[in-house]
């Protein structure tokens, strides 16, 4: 989902909102603004057919993307979103003008807040436009996605003060590590389909959250305690921090780096470690974490001179996560392994690199085809992997997406493999030849 298009309906609907304060909602002025915003939320409906808008303490979210830069807008319709008690507004595929006039109408004439203006939308008939109350949240702070978007937030204030010079505090990110955790033993599945959310605008963030649900996956496979867990967690998420105090065209250039931007890059350990070392409750083994993470297996990695200090072996299970996030990603020299691919990547790479022990353990709980994975059934059905038994890896949960003629079905549905069941797995699929982004038919919550 392009982000422009998000900021664009962003920036409509905000105006939209502003101009009723001089146009009546019957107004030409007005109307144009609804044709403008429907054709907006219909561009972002090609991709999903439903489109989340809402708040994340103070900060508004499109979907994936949540509003961390200043953007006027987005900042006037999280306000607008809090002023009404309103968690967010749901927008479905096929929503008309009429219901996006109706929308405006209650917002700019009633004064009703929370359920009261969810229900007011219903009466009024729109059934493609759902407002969603903070009486309706229900206390869900434990729901896939909202954790993650959390963590996404944690992350860029803990960026945004090492960028003021100020030490960051500690406290919410071990609070939503903690979080990160449970949810990793409670529904491992979830978390690692969200490890696969790549906002390419925002990477340095995803890629500190998304290491940081992967350690906790990895951690979970080798069996290491529950304070073991949160410190990989947390280590996970605090492990580039030193970056910030790297060149940012070195960081951002979109092709590889030279011989003597890469001598630049290998400093990032040492300042990110330089950097934790101020903050409350980091300890040694998150420090190892953050200053060994390039150390590599067989010791042939960066800070070369601090190799004999690391001996956490979390430090090694955060190298297999960032390995394997850095492996899923699009790069502008590298197309993002699959799954299944990058599993046998990291087969390659283990015994040098990576510890073989703990890469062994980690593939062997995503199964032969991780979740996020596109696959091939024997009936040329072709399937996302929503979620893998963790006592038994064959065992797993599927979303069917194209029929056996290769149509995107406009209904996808679920199918259990079980041991009992006709149907198996032949092959895995690249999304990108299909054009999808499997992030978009995962049900993690809001």
């Amino acid at each position: 989902m392009n982000v422009d298009e998000i900021k664009q309906v962003v920036q409509v609907l905000a105006a939209a909102i502003k101009g009723l304060r001089l146009y009546a909602v019957e107004h030409p002025a007005t109307t144009k603004q609804v044709e403008a915003l429907q054709n907006g939320l219909f561009s972002l409906l090609h991709h999903k057919k439903k489109i989340k808008m809402g708040i994340l303490e103070g900060t508004l979210f499109v979907e994936d993307h949540l509003f961390m830069q200043e953007f006027p807008a987005a900042t006037e319709l999280a306000k607008l979103l809090e002023s009404r008690e309103l968690l967010g507004i749901e927008f479905t595929a096929g929503l008309s003008a009429g219901e996006i006039h109706t929308l405006l109408y209650l917002i700019h004439s009633s004064d009703t807040k929370g359920q009261d203006f969810a229900d007011s939308l219903v009466s009024q008939g729109v059934k493609r436009i759902r407002a969603v109350a903070a009486e309706d949240d229900d206390d869900n702070d434990q729901k896939p996605r909202k954790v993650y978007r959390k963590a996404l937030k944690v992350v860029d204030q803990i960026f945004h003060d090492v960028r003021m010079g100020e030490i960051p505090s500690s406290a919410e990110a071990i609070k939503v590590v903690k979080s990160m955790a449970q949810l990793t033993i409670n529904e491992p599945h979830a978390m690692l389909a969200l490890s696969m959310l790549k906002d390419y605008d925002n990477y340095t963030f995803t890629h500190s959250v998304n290491v940081s649900v992967i350690s906790l996956a990895v951690g979970r496979a080798c069996n290491v305690t529950d304070e073991q867990l949160k410190t990989l967690g947390l280590g996970g998420l605090l492990h580039d921090l030193g970056k910030l105090r790297v060149d940012v065209n070195i960081i951002t250039k979109p092709g590889r780096l030279t011989e003597e931007e890469f001598e630049a890059i290998k400093e990032h350990p040492g300042f990110g470690a330089n950097i934790i070392q101020e903050m409350e409750d980091v300890t040694p083994e998150i420090m190892q974490i953050v200053l060994g993470h390039h150390l590599r297996y067989d010791r042939s990695g960066y800070p070369a001179d601090r190799a004999g200090e690391i001996v956490s072996p979390l430090v090694e299970m955060a190298a297999i996560a960032d390995a394997y996030d850095a492996m899923t990603t699009l790069r502008s020299y590298q197309r993002p392994f699959t799954p299944r691919k990058a599993i046998n990547r990291l087969r390659e790479i283990a015994g040098s690199f990576l510890h073989p022990g703990y890469v062994g353990l980690f593939i062997d709980s995503l199964g032969a085809y991780p979740v996020g994975s596109l696959v091939r059934l024997d009936n040329n059905t072709i399937a996302l992997v929503t979620k893998v038994d963790t006592r038994d890896t064959s065992m797993v949960d599927l979303k069917v997406l194209f029929n056996p003629a290769g149509k995107l079905l406009e209904e996808p549905y679920m199918l259990e493999l079980r041991p009992n069941q006709p149907r198996r797995i032949v092959a895995e699929v690249d999304p990108q030849t299909k054009g999808l982004d499997v992030t978009d038919f995962f049900d993690l919550g809001p």
